[in-house]
C-alpha cells in the first residue's frame, strides 16, 4: 500500500483537485489547434465542497447572455486569427441549464469563427436531475457529442453530505440517457469521505464501472477554502478522511480502475485508449486554448504572436458590464515569461501518466534543462521509486502520484 509516511524528506502532501488548468502545444502538429473553453456560472444551489466560479441567480436573461458570449467569443476570434478547434468545453456553474437553443448557438458561431477538425469533441457538464437529463436529445441536436455527469455518488446519504439536488435513481437514469443519446459519457465520483470504508468506496466503483462508460473522473474530497466544507470542518462540525486512509482508497482506485481497461492517464482521469478528454489533455500538454464567459481562463498567443495567459472578469454581472462597455469580458491579457511557460508546461505534463519531454520544452521556451528542473532532485525521488526517467522523458510513478505536489515543488525550478 502507498503510504505518505513511508517516504522520507518530503513535505506532506495536500491534494490539489480542480485545479486552473492552463494550456501546452506538445504533440505534433499541436501548434495549429485550438481548444474552445466556454463557462456558464449559473447554478440552481452552491455544493458546499464547491470553490469553482458558480452562482445562484432568481432569473437569467437568456438573450443577453447569449449576445454577451457571442461577443465575447468573436474578440477571441480576432486575438487568435485563423485556428483549427480541436474540442469545445462547456463548463461550470451547471452548464446543462443553458436552454440547448443557446448552446448550438453558440456551437454554430464557433464554427463560423474557425475551422473545425473533423473529429471535434463537444463537451458538456451536466447535473443527473431530470429537467436537465431531459433536455440531453436537444443538446446531441445541438452538437453536443460527450456529456461529462456530476453525478458524485451512489449513496443516498453521501448525497445529501455533498449537497447534490439529485438522488440516486436520477443519476443511474441519467447515465442510461446520456448514453443513448452522446457518443462518449464520462461522469465524477467523489471519495474519501468522512467516515467513508474501503469496502465503501470499492462496492461504488464496482457500480460505477458496470455502465461501462468509457471515462471516469474520480476525485478525493478536499476541503477548499472559503466553501461551506471549510467553515464546518473549521467549527469541528465533521472531520475530513486522514491521509493514509485517502491513499488506501486510491489505491484501490488504481487496480480497479486498470482491471476494468480505464487506467489512470492523469492523476484523477480515467479512460480507456483513444477516449481521454481531449480538451483536458489540451491544458495538460500546454497547449493553446482560449476561454470566454465569466472567470474563464486562456492561454494563446496575442496578435503579435507572444504567448500569454488571459482571464475574464469574475462576477457574472461585472463581466455583463465588461462586454457591454468594450464588446468583451476580459480583464487581463498578461505575456508569459519562457520561465512561466517552461514551469506551467511541467506543472500540467506531469499530472499525465505519459509524463513531459524535457527536451521539447526546452525547445519550445528556450531554456536549458538546468533552468527548468532539478538534476539532483530528479535523482533522488527516482531513487525512492517517485519518478522514472528515460531519456529526455520524465514522469511520476503510480507511487508517486500521490505525492504529487510535493514532488512537483522538490523539482521544478
Amino acid at each position: 500500500m502507498t503510504r505518505l509516511t513511508d517516504i522520507a524528506n518530503l513535505n506532506p502532501l495536500q491534494m490539489e483537485q480542480g485545479v486552473t488548468p492552463v494550456n501546452d502545444e506538445m504533440l505534433p502538429g499541436a501548434d495549429k489547434m485550438l481548444a474552445l473553453y466556454i463557462h456558464w456560472p449559473f447554478c440552481v444551489s452552491k455544493c458546499p465542497y464547491c470553490d469553482f466560479n458558480s452562482h445562484v441567480r432568481d432569473g437569467v436573461d437568456t438573450s443577453l447572455w447569449r449576445a454577451s458570449l457571442l461577443a465575447d467569443m468573436a474578440h477571441e476570434r480576432h486575438r487568435t486569427g485563423p485556428r483549427t478547434l480541436s474540442s469545445i468545453f462547456f463548463g461550470g456553474g451547471t452548464p446543462s441549464l443553458m436552454p440547448p437553443a443557446l448552446v448550438a448557438d453558440l456551437i454554430d458561431a464557433a464554427q463560423s469563427h474557425w475551422a473545425f477538425a473533423p473529429d471535434i469533441e463537444i463537451t458538456l457538464e451536466a447535473n443527473p436531475n431530470s429537467v436537465e437529463v431531459d433536455r440531453f436529445a436537444d443538446l446531441a441536436i445541438a452538437g453536443v457529442n460527450r456529456v461529462s455527469l456530476g453525478v458524485q455518488s451512489f449513496d443516498g446519504e453521501a448525497l445529501r453530505f455533498l449537497g447534490r439536488a439529485h438522488d440516486v435513481g436520477e443519476a443511474q437514469r441519467a447515465i442510461e440517457v446520456a448514453q443513448s443519446h452522446f457518443r462518449r459519457v464520462s461522469f465524477d465520483l467523489i471519495y474519501a469521505l468522512p467516515d467513508q470504508s474501503a469496502m465503501d468506496w470499492e462496492k461504488q466503483l464496482h457500480h460505477a464501472l458496470s455502465f461501462g462508460t468509457d471515462h471516469l473522473s474520480l476525485y478525493q474530497l478536499t476541503i477548499e477554502a472559503g466553501t461551506r466544507f471549510e467553515t464546518l470542518v473549521r467549527q469541528g462540525r465533521f472531520i475530513p478522511a486522514e491521509a493514509d486512509h485517502g491513499a488506501d482508497l486510491y489505491d484501490i482506485t488504481q487496480e480497479l480502475t486498470k482491471n476494468a481497461g480505464i487506467p489512470a492517464y492523469e492523476t484523477s482521469n480515467h479512460a480507456r485508449l483513444g477516449q481521454e478528454s481531449r480538451h483536458n489533455l489540451t491544458y495538460w500538454r500546454y497547449g493553446d486554448y482560449a476561454g470566454i464567459g465569466p472567470g474563464a481562463h486562456g492561454r494563446r498567443p496575442d496578435e503579435s504572436g507572444a504567448p500569454v495567459a488571459t482571464q475574464r472578469h469574475k462576477k457574472p454581472e461585472n463581466w455583463l458590464d465588461a462586454v457591454g462597455r468594450n464588446g468583451y469580458g476580459l480583464q487581463s491579457e498578461t505575456g508569459l515569461s519562457p520561465q512561466d511557460r517552461g514551469r506551467e508546461a511541467l506543472l500540467m505534463g506531469l499530472r499525465l501518466g505519459e509524463g513531459v519531454d524535457l527536451d521539447a520544452i526546452s525547445a519550445r521556451t528556450g531554456l536549458s534543462r538546468t533552468e527548468l528542473v532539478d538534476d539532483d532532485a530528479i535523482k533522488t525521488l527516482s531513487g525512492y521509486g517517485l519518478l522514472k526517467k528515460e531519456g529526455t522523458r520524465l514522469q511520476v510513478t503510480e507511487q508517486g502520484a500521490l505525492l504529487l505536489d510535493a514532488i512537483l515543488g522538490e523539482i521544478v525550478l
